[in-house]
């Protein structure tokens, strides 16, 4: 099974997407039947559609859509961690059309100020309790926020999580080694995985060649069954198509092994968050 680890869907008819209003090129609607054309392309059988806002209802039409789609297999929606009630209200979303298919729960850290935001303890008591409930927790953080984020994976071994774009690194020359020393850390822990995702948009006219550093340290720190692939479609319209965009994963990890590559491109995703064939 092919998956597409991470994607966005929304319908400005539906659900404003305040952060777009000053990028044009993703101020319109993006729709499951758009993205299906490219999904069935490249052989994609299942995808992993992610929250953009931080409100509930977005979390409920992501689940309703996701119930009557043959692509979008799981769901990682929004929940205040912060607030009271966390466990019931995760306990009401599984009971939505749509329910059996929330994998996890994300909240923009990157949007935070406080680059130890991850690390206080409301919000630890909080994505422990996110753990508890059988659902992963997708760490959305800036390079700042890394060191905050391995914290909290450290003191939450019970907890699977999923750092998102690979921790969104400075793409450069002088970029790859103090967030490989990060990285370094997070791999000793095994209840995290990765994603390859999110990081063609931060790259100019050669993204493979510029993203080759940071694919090979993630493969030698993480590992390949540790690690996912996403498109981050439609932000990676930025830069390039969807073909694209797997087309510079494919090429990060052609060296890999046959099962390696099934690793990164599926298995790693359908195993980390429940995702059946």
């Amino acid at each position: 099974m092919r998956i597409d680890a991470h994607h966005h869907l929304w319908d400005l008819a539906v659900r404003d997407q305040p952060w777009t209003r000053d990028i044009p090129a993703l101020r319109r609607s993006f729709t499951a039947d758009e993205l299906r054309p490219a999904l069935d392309r490249n052989a994609v059988d299942a995808t992993v559609v992610v929250q953009t806002v931080a409100v509930p209802r977005e979390t409920q039409e992501l689940l309703a859509l996701a119930s009557g789609d043959p692509h979008v297999r799981a769901v990682v929606g929004w929940a205040d961690l912060t607030g009271p009630g966390l466990a019931d209200r995760l306990a009401e979303l599984r009971e939505l059309p749509g329910g059996s298919r929330l994998v996890g729960i994300r909240h923009g850290i990157q949007d935070e100020p406080d680059p130890d935001w991850a690390a206080r303890p409301e919000v630890r008591r909080g994505i422990g309790a996110v753990g508890a409930a059988g659902l992963v927790y997708d760490l959305l953080v800036r390079p700042d926020q890394l060191p905050a984020a391995v914290r909290t994976v450290r003191a939450l071994p019970n907890v699977r999580f999923v750092l998102d774009h690979a921790g969104n690194p400075v793409i450069g020359p002088d970029g790859p080694q103090a967030w490989t020393s990060l990285l370094t850390d997070l791999a000793d822990c095994p209840n995290v995985a990765v994603k390859l995702s999110g990081l063609v948009t931060r790259t100019g006219a050669d993204p493979a060649r510029a993203l080759r550093p940071y694919a090979d340290a993630l493969l030698t720190t993480v590992g390949p069954h540790r690690l996912m692939y996403g498109s981050d479609w439609p932000v990676c319209l930025l830069a390039a198509g969807y073909d694209d965009v797997l087309a510079v994963a494919e090429t990060l990890t052609a060296r890999l092994s046959a099962d390696e590559r099934e690793a990164v491109f599926g298995t790693t995703a359908a195993r980390w968050y429940g995702i059946a064939a």
